[in-house]
């Protein structure tokens, strides 16, 4: 069971959030101003005071500014992510400056808390890394107090550890590694643990395919799911049943619980859906469930692994 309203220490940045931090990817590409504006406001009310966004999400930093604006003094922390511009392969550090610029006047902040490389896979780590590349630019910005922290928001596990090696890095987030079906950031997490880091999963629904308790499943992580995981999935929803708990909820207590984790990254545009959310995370689950869903899970050749996009 989980108090959304307890804050946590992200690491060691000084920062604190909640356990759930809600996402706008999905609303910043849906085109739907009011229904996106309704959704952040509806996340506020409900008491998710962190948002996680991103240069790249659309319209995302637009509209999280707009109520930025209209709840000032409310408490809300902004978590964005440098991104190249759209159909562009320039993830210099001049680019990163513009993207730190344009995320500022976006959500009408000038000092963003934590700004994170976005999907470094696109690039190389040696660009990453180079003088003249996107690493150096956050830690130059952190410098000169443009950016409070810096983290590295993205897929493949094993370049995910790689950077986090380096020790430029504060805080990370990972993205359908850490679910009821796929445990390909198992090491990573170990290796930010070591290091004292803030962690965020995000996508613990596996982009949907953990929220429902019956019906057909279609996708896992932005694919179609393979045989072996749409099994894994019937094995979890009968072990939902016979303890009369929802697979959402399986789904959110397994990062929920995770000492590793700081918080859990969740979205949607539906204010039901964001109560359920938080409904599912106040349930209280018995320790032995965790025993027969690890049982379930696929095995490593059906998980993305630590190169897998």
């Amino acid at each position: 069971m989980i108090d959304i309203t307890e804050r946590r220490r992200v690491g060691t940045t000084g920062l604190t959030c909640g356990p759930l931090v809600f996402g706008t990817s999905g609303i910043g590409q849906s085109g739907d101003t009011q229904k996106a504006l309704s959704a952040l406001s509806a996340a506020a009310d409900a008491g998710l005071r962190d948002w996680d966004t991103s240069n790249g999400y659309g319209l995302a930093e637009r509209y999280v500014g707009t109520v930025l604006a209209e709840r000032r003094g409310q408490g809300i922390q902004v978590f964005t992510k440098a991104d190249p511009l759209a159909a562009s392969t320039d993830f210099s550090g001049d680019r990163v400056r513009a993207s730190v610029d344009e995320s500022r006047e976006r959500l009408g902040l000038d000092v963003l808390p934590v700004v994170h490389l976005h999907d470094p896979e696109r690039i190389t780590f040696d660009d990453a890394m180079a003088d003249d590349g996107p690493v150096r630019a956050l830690v130059a910005l952190r410098e000169e107090g443009v950016i409070g922290h810096i983290g590295v928001a993205g897929g493949p596990a094993g370049l995910l550890e790689r950077l986090v090696e380096t020790g430029e890095f504060e805080l990370l987030l990972t993205h359908n590694r850490y679910t009821l079906l796929d445990r390909s950031a198992e090491r990573l997490l170990d290796v930010c643990a070591a290091r004292g880091m803030g962690v965020f999963n995000a996508a613990p629904f596996g982009g949907g395919a953990l929220t429902t308790d019956v019906g057909p499943v279609g996708n896992y992580h932005y694919r179609p799911i393979d045989e072996v995981q749409a099994w894994a999935v019937q094995q979890i929803r009968g072990i939902a049943s016979a303890h009369g708990i929802p697979v959402g909820a399986l789904a959110l207590g397994l990062s929920l619980r995770d000492p590793r984790v700081t918080a859990t990254v969740v979205g949607s545009s539906s204010r039901r859906n964001i109560e359920r959310f938080i409904h599912w995370a106040s349930i209280s689950i018995p320790d032995d469930v965790w025993t027969e869903l690890d049982d379930a899970l696929p095995g490593p050749a059906h998980q993305l692994g630590p190169n897998g996009r």
